[in-house]
């Protein structure tokens, strides 16, 4: 395969999004409604995968995918010499989220063997075959409902599917990744507008993502008042009827147990030390010095994908608003992918 033409179908493929997400619905031509269609069967079938969110994904990967940035990202890398097989189990759990494994499997030189999620079975395909035509014909691709005859995978599942996956690929070289969260650590002087920012790191994709912040530590004379202050931009995502059933279940066993939470009617506040929370629930912890916070961190670092805090307090991480803007180099569970896929 010719990675020249790769390279350009991409790039060709990102100004096709641009130009589509650009255009009034008035202004669409054929091409455009089709598009439109699929993302609306894309929703029917999985309710989570609103338009807005599968649109947001699609302007995350045009912006993402210039020449620069993946010639930059290309350069890191050695390209294989033999094609191999490369099965990919793709989770669901937000649009387009094993779109990143596919690109590295065939710029790496392979082929992607891919078991779609069930959750998310439309976009993919379509912009894999978008890309192999941007490219003459030079992206070579399969999708299986079972993986069979492949040299390597990589898997994403679930903690306890994971454990099955590892077990069953344990004779093949792998990548099994397992749930992952995201936390924000607030240095107390944060401004209206980086809180807001970090609503979309907590809200985007209904918090769906392993790069969504589930857990938030707070200085101890943080007002709480001021994070309800800051989600207000997303009051509405309580109108969506698979987000409202979570809120109203969690709420009612909170209310049963007579925890101790903050509600605002569509979030909920929790005083909790567990890193991963309920969907519709945000943990939060006070902390006394940021040692307490480093200590948690170091404990829990296998389940944690992301932070998100200001470069000042020196916990490697990125900043508000950034957790779903991963680039070409982010990689699931920090495992390099490109890395792995140069010893396939």
């Amino acid at each position: 395969m010719n990675i020249e033409n790769q390279v350009l179908g991409l790039i060709k493929l990102s100004d096709y999004i641009k130009a589509f997400l650009a255009k009034k619905p008035e202004d669409h031509n054929e091409d455009d409604v089709n598009i439109e269609l699929l993302l609306e069967k894309s929703q029917i079938e999985n309710p989570w995968f609103v338009v807005d969110n599968q649109k947001f994904a699609l302007q995350q990967w045009a912006d993402l995918l210039t020449e620069v940035n993946i010639k930059n990202w290309l350069k890191n890398y050695s390209i294989s010499a033999t094609s191999k097989r490369v099965g990919l189990i793709l989770a669901g759990n937000i649009p387009l989220v094993g779109f990143h494994d596919v690109i590295s499997v065939v710029l790496s030189n392979h082929i992607p063997v891919i078991k779609l999620s069930s959750k998310d079975r439309y976009l993919i395909p379509f912009l894999l075959k978008k890309w192999n035509e941007f490219s003459d014909g030079q992206v070579q691709f399969e999708f299986v409902e079972k993986l069979a005859n492949f040299d390597a995978v990589i898997a994403t599942g679930s903690n306890n599917t994971a454990r099955y996956l590892e077990y069953y690929f344990k004779n093949h070289l792998s990548i099994i990744r397992k749930n992952r969260t995201s936390i924000a650590v607030l240095k107390g002087d944060e401004t209206n507008e980086e809180l807001q920012l970090l609503a979309n790191d907590i809200f985007q994709y209904f918090g769906l993502g392993c790069r969504n912040v589930t857990r938030i530590f707070i200085p101890q004379d943080f007002v709480i008042d001021r994070l309800f202050e800051s989600f207000i931009g997303f009051q509405d995502i309580i109108n969506h009827n698979k987000y409202a059933n979570n809120y109203d279940y969690n709420r009612a066993v909170y209310l049963l147990n007579q925890d101790k939470f903050w509600d605002n009617n569509f979030v909920m506040l929790k005083e909790d030390d567990k890193l991963f929370s309920p969907l519709s629930v945000i943990n939060f912890s006070r902390y006394e010095s940021l040692e307490e916070v480093k200590g948690f961190i170091a404990e829990n670092e296998e389940d944690i994908q992301c932070i998100v805090a200001k470069d000042e307090l020196e916990l490697n991480s990125i900043y508000f608003g950034e957790a779903q803007n991963p680039g070409l180099d982010t990689y699931a569970d920090n495992v390099d992918t490109m890395k792995f896929l140069e010893v396939v």
